[in-house]
């Protein structure tokens, strides 16, 4: 569905400063930023962020990986 929405100037200009970074068009960056906006308030960001680096090879023990970061000792 497409509508009409007045938005200041300054925040189309990081509108499309942020869409170019990120190779997306403005569009698609609006709704990205409403899907967040209603994850978030309807709570479902918790459930949504559950086990978001359960895939990445690059962390091994949680504890470990912590600690790295923090620069301390594993």
């Amino acid at each position: 569905m497409r509508f009409l929405a007045d938005i200041p100037d300054d925040d189309v200009q990081w509108l499309d400063a942020a869409a170019a970074d990120q190779g997306v068009s403005r569009a698609e960056l609006v709704r990205r930023a409403i899907a967040a906006y209603r994850a978030e308030l309807s709570g479902d960001a918790i459930d949504n962020a559950f086990g978001i680096w359960r895939d990445r090879a690059d962390i091994g023990d949680g504890l470990k990986f912590q600690r790295r970061l923090r620069g301390k000792r594993t």
